[in-house]
């Protein structure tokens, strides 16, 4: 039976921060009407009500608030307009918003807050409107003489966390399960896509990562950093240290000062499944024929973007029979790839063409003969197809000496933390069907 007590713990209960972080700062908040859309402390000192600074730039308490979203095909003057401004004024106001704010980017769906002069007896006056661009930032538009449009952001708290996750299913369903955020999930595809496959992730491999968390109001908006991680895989260990080498280049590096960058991604696509493996002797599921299969498939959605797995020239773009829309790509004297099905191509994407690593060349399909949505990726090595699960990719430059100490150093702290982290929750066994206790912040 797998057991949540020794194989995972959620970043609620494995989370910590860490002592470099524990700086109590005494606070105390000023006696003000609660005008408490975004939170504020500040140092005790006499209430002044002239020089009072409330978190939006106004007092919200003092106005009727009226709730909405912007709709579908509304225009930023559309929007005032509705609210209560003439078209004179709404035009005056988008002519105030200058480079604090595009109005041609106001999107359906996101919300504002209206507030309205409540001294008004004849009619409610349209005083502001603060439009919510996304989960930290509002744009604040005064509506009456002298219009004005200003930003404000909430406050963003970064924590150092740890995370250790066993994969019993998948790397997604469990760190869900594990209480950790999806972003984590993709930063460490990114930092692994040239060592780790994760489409071949197997029960029992396990990450141990301290990073950085980004917090507004209690919710992960983001992950800033993954300083350090340890992935156990199939009996060896992946280990992935952050050092900038301050030349713009790689930040991932090995125990042994190798770049986690390597020639090629471990795959074309991220988050699917493989549905049929290289093969010489694989029964074609049309055709119903045995046939040779030199190509890994990756079930994936239609429109899922595919992504050239490393620098190179296209060689062919376009309609490859029973390959569907396909495009083939020559990276050096020595490999070629190709991915076929797709629905479409990306923008630009023709004969000639230089194209990057991980950049979109197009979408996942179902042209050309298959029987559902998915790539057909193909590996050539010196004209003879290989697998492409066991394609061996050379890394790049290694880390430069004058950097390797700091290197070691690094390696050496971030090690015997993750190591007396991972000691403390092994301690920690919770039954399953019991209620998990909170781990005092260290």
């Amino acid at each position: 039976m797998y057991e949540r007590s020794t194989t995972y713990i959620s970043r609620r209960k494995a989370s910590f921060l860490f002592p470099a972080s524990l700086v109590l700062a005494v606070l105390i908040s000023v006696s003000l009407p609660s005008c408490n859309l975004f939170s504020r402390k500040t140092v005790e000192e006499p209430v002044n009500v002239k020089d009072t600074v409330y978190p939006l730039g106004f007092c919200t308490d003092s106005f009727d608030l009226v709730d909405g979203t912007v709709k579908s095909g509304e225009a930023f003057t559309s929007l005032m307009t509705r609210l209560g401004l003439s078209q004179e004024e709404a035009y005056t106001l988008s002519e105030k918003c200058d480079t604090l704010f595009d109005v041609r980017k106001m999107r359906a769906g996101n919300s504002f807050q209206a507030y309205y002069d409540a001294d008004t007896t004849e009619f409610r006056r349209l005083a502001y409107v603060v439009y919510e661009n996304n989960r930290i930032r509002r744009t604040v538009f005064k509506t009456t003489p002298p219009m004005s449009v200003s930003v404000y952001d909430k406050d963003v708290e970064t924590l150092e966390r740890f995370a250790d996750v066993t994969i019993s299913s998948s790397l997604w369903n469990d760190m869900r399960a594990a209480d950790v955020s999806p972003l984590l999930i993709m930063k460490l595809s990114e930092i692994y896509a040239w060592t780790v496959d994760f489409f071949a992730l197997q029960k029992g491999d396990r990450f141990r990562v301290l990073y950085d968390e980004n917090v507004c109001e209690g919710e992960t908006i983001g992950i800033d950093s993954v300083r350090f991680s340890l992935f156990d895989h199939a009996g060896k260990e992946f280990v992935a240290v952050m050092l900038s080498q301050r030349d713009s280049g790689n930040l991932y590096w090995n125990e042994n000062g190798e770049s986690l960058q390597k020639a090629f991604l471990k795959a074309p696509l991220k988050f699917t499944r493989i549905s049929s493996g290289f093969s010489y002797a694989r029964r074609h599921p049309v055709y119903g024929t045995v046939r040779p299969h030199t190509a890994v498939d990756y079930a994936a959605p239609t429109g899922t973007p595919i992504m050239a797995i490393g620098d190179g020239t296209i060689i062919s773009a376009g309609w490859a029979g029973g390959g569907g829309n396909t495009i083939k790509i020559k990276h050096n004297s020595v490999y070629t790839t190709s991915y076929m099905h797709m629905s479409r191509f990306a923008p630009g994407m023709k004969v000639g063409r230089h194209v990057s690593q991980g950049e979109v060349i197009g979408y996942v399909g179902m042209t050309g003969t298959a029987t559902g949505p998915h790539l057909d990726f193909r590996v050539w090595k010196n004209d003879v197809p290989i697998d492409p699960l066991t394609l061996e990719s050379p890394n790049s430059d290694p880390i430069k000496e004058e950097f390797r100490p700091i290197l070691d150093s690094v390696y050496t702290i971030y090690r015997a933390k993750v190591d007396s982290l991972s000691a403390l929750t092994a301690e920690i066994q919770i039954p399953e069907g019991t209620v998990e206790e909170e781990i005092p912040e260290q």
